[in-house]
């Protein structure tokens, strides 16, 4: 069960907020009055491209009848759309000076004058497991995600926890949008999609894997309550098609949880504390808060 309980995928489709190029720079974020988003950026290899996007803002809650909001595309600057050569030659933004929530892993955002907000937002996703060092082509990628959203973000419910009778630690929490649990119907792979489905990805900081944050795990939300739950436990084995792993705990000095928001929504992230000895007193606390978000969940029966 310890084994099942901490494996997870270390690279999965992109889900967004919507992710729509990687290891780029120079990037720029204008919005027209029609609602339109024009991002500018130059790739790795030197070329500059123009994205167009729109048709969309914010999320629907999961529902396997009513798509989920999604971009649509164009990444040749307005042809794919007008055909029209140079369109956005003729592109005039009226995205002000953004005035919306803070934002992790910023790179531009803006408030149009219609009250909604867009925003760019650029992080590795894509790490291996258990702090090992990059073995994939696609580990460590710096993916540039778009996002355009009219009220609060979502909300990333974490808390510490002891796990498996006080003998390790873990995280557990939920992921909410307004006030609704976030989640998918079939946890994706590269055979399957669901684009309302979303990870939750936990990074440990100062910990037996060395200095600095390391990527320990990922947790698909569970169906029904968007929840998840996570122990840092040493492997017995590598998961599949993974080189040989460190046997420790990954518990570090600090835990990070960082979420892809549902729909066209941020990204989202919450950071915290170790927890020190075994407390009884606390632990009850703690499973108490655990019992109400996660009551009745046989997959997380374990990291109570």
């Amino acid at each position: 069960m310890l084994v099942a309980a901490c494996v997870a995928a270390g690279a999965g489709p992109a889900l967004a907020s919507q992710t729509i190029d990687r290891n780029v720079n120079d990037v720029r974020l204008a919005v027209n009055a029609k609602g339109e988003a024009l991002v500018t950026y130059k790739r790795a290899n030197g070329q500059v491209r123009r994205l167009l996007a729109w048709g969309a803002v914010d999320a629907v809650g999961p529902d396997r009848a009513v798509p989920q909001q999604r971009f649509k595309l164009d990444y040749s600057g307005g042809w794919g759309k007008y055909r029209k050569l140079g369109y956005w030659r003729t592109f005039k933004n009226v995205c002000g000076p953004y005035t919306g929530p803070g934002l992790v892993h910023g790179v531009t955002a803006c408030t149009a004058p219609d009250g909604t907000h867009w925003a760019l937002q650029s992080w590795q996703r894509i790490q291996p497991l258990r702090g090992l060092a990059a073995f994939l082509p696609g580990h460590m990628a710096w993916e540039l995600h778009l996002s355009h959203w009219s009220g609060p973000l979502a909300a990333l419910e974490v808390s510490p926890n002891w796990t498996y009778g006080g003998t390790l630690q873990g995280v557990f929490g939920r992921l909410l949008y307004e006030g609704r649990p976030v989640h998918g119907f079939k946890t994706p792979t590269k055979a399957q999609s669901d684009p309302n489905s979303r990870y939750v990805y936990i990074d440990t900081l100062n910990s037996a894997y060395g200095p600095g944050w390391k990527r320990d795990g990922a947790k698909v939300t569970h169906v029904g309550n968007g929840g998840f739950c996570y122990s840092f436990a040493p492997l017995p084995r590598p998961p599949h098609g993974y080189p040989e792993v460190p046997t420790v705990s990954g518990k570090g000095e600090r835990h990070r949880i960082t979420g892809m928001g549902p729909g066209v929504t941020p990204d989202i992230q919450r950071e915290g504390a170790a927890l020190g000895p075994y407390d009884p007193e606390a632990d009850r606390a703690f499973n108490e808060l655990f019992d109400s978000l996660l009551g009745g969940d046989d997959a997380c029966k374990a990291e109570r």
